[in-house]
């Protein structure tokens, strides 16, 4: 068990520097914050400085032995942007992002179990064909395009909550919402599959012969044996939370999170501040695989992890 988290973290951790590298190497050959941050009417020889100033004159060589050099100490330097460093703004913004992420896959984890098991215990039948089409449906539709039409109809016309921004829970709701629909439409279907294969099987049938009551049969037995494809699908949408849609929702809602500063960083080509951000999301997603590893076994003891 600890040779294989030990394994695991090395794994992470090339995992985290090549993406790191990669993020460095393109963002070099495809930015041009000088051109971004000095007006149009600027000289060769003020472009020339600026470019001075910030070290982008020198070999891409000799910049990538600092940026490594920095990298060791969390040091990327101060924000072209913001003018602040880099990683103090990254951690200013990251707990914005998790709590979105987090609330808003816990609230479709917690929704799909029940909804899932109804399914599953009536193939075919009204409560499951119903499940099926409302899901595909949250697979269908575009997540900015849910989150527009959610600010639309609860918030411009019904003026139930605000549009966008942060400050209290009522502000939390759309993008919390929005973050939800589509992961439970994937955790929904994912649970009916589980469990329709559960309850199909003979110790289940065993179960029931020898008096167990059907809460404890279907909600402890069947469902616990159904979890570990749960628990994947899980993390992989926490994943996609925190790493992709984020960006969507946080746009949308102008939440002041890693996505929005994500995007906002792409526009004024701040090089910094996105290698500082792809750094720690990296960092993230190998503890959130490491996590469900150990949640794997926490379900089923007797799992041997290769």
């Amino acid at each position: 068990m600890g040779r294989y988290f030990l394994r695991r973290l090395l794994q992470g951790i090339v995992v985290v520097f090549g993406v790191t590298v990669l993020v460095f190497v393109v963002t070099r050959l495809v930015g041009d914050p000088v051109k971004v941050m000095l007006p149009l009417e600027a000289t060769a020889e003020q472009r020339a400085e600026f470019e001075r100033q910030l070290g982008l004159d020198r070999p891409i060589a000799v910049q990538f032995v600092d940026f490594m050099g920095g990298l060791t100490r969390l040091d990327f330097g101060d924000s072209l942007w913001q003018r602040r460093p880099a990683m103090t703004i990254v951690f200013e913004k990251l707990p914005l992002t998790l709590q979105l992420a987090f609330l808003g896959v816990g609230l479709a984890l917690i929704l799909s179990i029940p909804l899932g098991i109804l399914a599953a215990l009536r193939p075919g039948g009204v409560a499951d064909r119903s499940t099926v089409f409302l899901s595909l449906i949250g697979l269908s539709v575009p997540q900015f395009w849910l989150g527009l039409l959610l600010i639309v109809v609860l918030a411009v016309r019904l003026q139930w909550l605000p549009t966008s921004g942060i400050g209290t829970p009522a502000h939390l709701l759309l993008p919390v919402v929005t973050m939800a629909l589509p992961a439970l439409a994937r955790l929904v279907m994912i649970v009916r599959s589980s469990m329709i294969d559960e309850l199909n099987q003979q110790y289940v049938k065993t179960c029931f012969a020898k008096g167990l009551s059907f809460r404890r049969v279907v909600g402890v037995h069947a469902l616990r044996n159904a979890a570990l494809p749960v628990v994947t699908l899980c993390g992989w949408e926490l994943i996609r939370a925190v790493a992709g849609y984020s960006v969507v929702v946080e746009t949308v809602f102008a939440w002041p999170g890693l996505g929005l500063t994500a995007i906002q960083a792409l526009e004024r080509d701040d090089l910094i501040l996105l290698q500082a951000i792809v750094f720690i999301v990296a960092i993230l997603v190998v503890v959130i695989n490491i996590l469900m590893d150990l949640v794997y076994k926490a379900i089923d003891p007797r799992l041997e992890l290769a």
